[in-house]
């Protein structure tokens, strides 16, 4: 691509830091950048038309957590492990609010739950005995006394079937992701920051002073420092990093007279999560069917997880009302085999804040910052 003058200058030139990824988290790096040192130059550089990764395609969940996450997560990590984590949740959610405010991005804390089957009653009694346990360390992130609470009376409310326990939790709610990050484009450019679409960083040089990125566009791109935040892409511009890309396939109803759900819910230890949005039904999940399928970064959808989500959507979750498909999709999220987000530095002038496990509306705000402090040190 060969740029004027004009465009070299104006673009391209004495760039002070570069953001690969106009996700969440790269977003809220440029937002802290600029609100700390306005007169920082700041490029963030993404490659599709919209956030390639999940972003803007998630389910909009806020992300605070169910019990069984809670207590499979516990087998897997300490204690002060897990409990820290909910709790970056959660300022991380009330920081997402803070910077955009709630009629921005479509908030609405309705509440969440957890739906338990029959043969998952040995899990159902787990989580039930652990309920105080959990609650008591919740209360004293939030504030708030029961958070997860006993919700069986709301089976037949919601018209659910083949479903024999409910658990809810009061804390989780539920944003528009289109709007979120709309509004949080907006307010960076506001600031001075350049968001440019359409441009994919390949390769990042370091040598020490500066970086150089060389792009698909034949553009290299001088800065002083780069931060990496493309979560589940992560591994092509940095091997090393110990991402894992995660598929998460996605379809939304037609609007459904009468529609009786209303919050935001979970089903097979997570696996599957829905929701509504005004009259439609939001579902998602059924990464569990094929996982090495799904570890791709190519968006997608198969014949096997659609055909699931439609299964349960007929016998589980919309028994006995008749729903149209209108819309399919899917998003990339970055995993690894712990959940724990990595904001680092790579190199003498790079860094990543990358690997959300899937709770990037909860947490992107919080590691969009953690990685941005990164970057001022190497200033």
């Amino acid at each position: 691509m060969q740029l004027s003058f004009w465009e070299k200058q104006t673009y391209f030139s004495n760039i002070d830091v570069l953001i690969v990824g106009s996700g969440i988290v790269g977003l809220n790096a440029a937002l802290h950048l600029k609100t700390l040192q306005p007169k920082l130059k700041i490029l963030v550089a993404e490659r599709g038309l919209l956030p390639t990764g999940a972003s803007s395609k998630n389910a909009g969940f806020a992300c605070f957590g169910s019990p069984s996450e809670l207590l499979d997560d516990l087998t897997h990590h300490t204690e002060e492990q897990v409990f820290s984590l909910v709790e970056r949740r959660w300022k991380g959610l009330h920081r997402l609010r803070q910077n955009l405010g709630d009629d921005t991005i479509d908030y609405h804390r309705w509440g969440g739950y957890e739906l338990f089957v029959d043969a998952q009653e040995e899990l159902y009694t787990s989580c039930l005995d652990k309920l105080p346990y959990f609650n008591k360390h919740l209360q004293s992130i939030t504030g708030e006394p029961d958070i997860f609470q006993q919700a069986d009376d709301n089976i037949s409310n919601f018209g659910f079937k083949n479903v024999s326990h409910l658990l809810l939790s009061t804390a989780e709610g539920q944003i528009d992701t289109g709007k979120m990050i709309l509004a949080l484009t907006q307010k960076v450019q506001a600031l001075g920051v350049l968001v440019l679409n359409g441009l994919e960083v390949q390769d990042l040089h370091d040598d020490g002073t500066s970086i150089t990125a060389i792009t698909t566009q034949s553009i290299n791109i001088k800065a002083k420092a780069a931060l990496v935040a493309t979560n589940g892409f992560a591994k092509k511009l940095l091997p090393h990093v110990q991402v894992v890309p995660a598929r998460a396939q996605v379809l939304i109803t037609k609007p459904i007279d009468k529609l009786r759900i209303k919050g935001t819910f979970h089903y097979d230890c997570g696996y599957y999560y829905f929701r509504n949005i005004g009259k439609r039904v939001l579902f998602g999940g059924g990464r569990n069917l094929d996982f090495k399928a799904e570890e791709t970064t190519e968006p997608g959808l198969t014949e096997l997880v659609q055909h699931k989500l439609e299964e349960l959507l007929s016998t589980v979750i919309l028994p006995d009302t008749p729903f149209e498909i209108e819309h399919r999709w899917s998003g990339i999220m970055g995993l690894g085999n712990q959940k724990t987000i990595i904001v680092e530095q790579v190199s003498e002038r790079v860094s990543c804040a990358v690997r959300m496990g899937g709770m990037g509306v909860a947490v992107g705000s919080l590691v969009g910052e953690e990685g941005a402090e990164l970057i001022l040190q190497q200033l």
